[in-house]
């Protein structure tokens, strides 16, 4: 058997960026905020309100990345400046983060509008720091390198996260007065570490420079919209790929409302900011190992069986999530989620890469990585919104059937 080549420097340092900002994903979007921001900053608002609030946040900011994401990357290609974009996003989100530390109780005006600045940062700067990858590693190298850093990203994000649990848990250990400081803490120790581990990608990652004398950043926006048309125009004349991009629109709308909404809802529904929070870090650390099962799973039994029995799992958990009102059954749920959250992202990638030619693979991903950019903002607008006019919580997070069960029948239409 051919030993693969060791990775280089650069690529390493590329992947750590997963390592720094993934830490935002965990503690921030994931974790602390929701919880933090109802109970603290929105404490004159009702729940539904509040939920309301972060919901329309995360669906406007998720709108904007999905329209800009085409703007931003022909301006980083007409100067060449993926980089340096990306280190401005991630300044962004760094310092918007740490500013969360200073915000008093009951300004939760000032904690949503820094919340929503640090979405964009992350989510911004991850446009050019995909678009990186083949600054650092070659065609063959590129899924290594990829994997890579999703998995320094789950290891990176989750060991944080354990230790803001800790610091939540026990703050008297870590010299804190209360549960309220250890949060403040948590939201300053993602800034610091966000800055940390991008320093090793800003050191040691290089973009080659191309000659772009006769391009304008208008000629090359033009491309960029131009490049998406066609191959919107392309990929028609690939049915499976169409039909399957229209589920994946759908059911990963539900996947990452979930994410984002998981705590908010929770809150809602009485179950305590502690058992949250230890049901999220049991998630983040089973959905390492269960990734990997399911590839196997998905190897034996095909990438459409194998994300179908996924989705169905996430029905199961609407629906049961809709009924719970314990924290025992909280943490049933999020144990589910940790099983199949991973391995529905990673397979959906393989079974798309199966369904396109392989000569226009880089062309296909692109518009690929387009739909997972715009399928976050129907579903936390949705769930937030029916809440509120309903004051009922279950049935705001119920709604999310309607991504996922179109989103499973459309896929089971996919032509084998």
């Amino acid at each position: 058997m051919k030993r693969q080549r060791k990775l280089s420097n650069q690529a390493w340092k590329w992947a750590f960026y997963d390592w720094a900002n993934s830490a935002f994903a965990t503690t921030v979007m994931a974790g602390f905020f929701p919880i933090f921001f109802k109970s603290y900053w929105a404490n004159d608002l009702t729940d539904a309100e509040s939920t309301f609030v972060i919901g329309s946040a995360n669906s406007i900011v998720g709108l904007l990345i999905a329209i800009s994401a085409p703007i931003m990357g022909a301006f980083a290609d007409a100067g060449n400046s993926k980089k340096k974009l990306l280190i401005i996003f991630a300044i962004l989100g760094i310092t918007s983060t740490g500013y969360l530390f200073f915000i008093p109780e009951s300004s939760w005006k000032f904690a949503i509008i820094f919340y929503a600045i640090g979405v964009i940062g992350f989510s911004g700067g991850n446009i050019f720091y995909d678009s990186l990858l083949v600054s650092v590693a070659n065609d063959k190298e590129r899924n290594r390198v990829s994997s890579l850093g999703f998995s320094l990203g789950y290891l990176g994000g989750g060991l944080l996260f354990l230790i803001n649990v800790l610091m939540f848990s026990f703050p008297t250990y870590f010299g804190l007065n209360s549960q309220v400081e250890a949060i403040l803490w948590s939201f300053l120790s993602v800034s610091l570490w966000w800055t940390v581990f991008t320093v090793p990608l800003i050191t040691g990652v290089q973009e080659p420079g191309y000659s772009k004398k006769n391009e304008t950043f208008i000629v090359t926006l033009k491309a960029a919209f131009g490049s998406l048309y066609e191959t919107a125009k392309t990929i028609r004349q690939y049915k499976s790929a169409v039909i399957f991009l229209i589920a994946y629109f759908l059911y990963m709308d539900g996947v990452d409302t979930i994410i984002r909404m998981a705590t908010s809802y929770g809150a809602d529904i009485g179950i305590s900011a502690q058992s949250m929070i230890s049901a999220l870090l049991l998630t983040q650390f089973i959905g390492f190992p269960a990734t990997l099962i399911f590839g196997r799973y998905s190897d034996r039994f095909g990438h459409k069986q194998t994300l179908s029995f996924a989705i169905l799992i996430y029905i199961g958990v609407v629906i049961f999530g809709s009924q719970m009102d314990s924290a025992a059954e909280f943490f049933v749920m999020a144990t589910i989620i940790g099983l199949v959250q991973g391995g529905v992202q990673a397979i959906s990638r393989s079974y798309f890469s199966s369904l396109i030619p392989e000569d226009k693979a880089a062309e296909f991903f692109g518009f690929y990585n387009f739909i997972g950019k715009s399928s976050v903002f129907i579903g936390p607008f949705m769930v937030s919104g029916i809440a509120l006019l309903t004051n009922s919580p279950g049935l705001g997070i119920l709604s999310l059937l309607l991504l996922f069960i179109p989103g499973l029948i459309l896929l089971r239409r996919v032509p084998d």
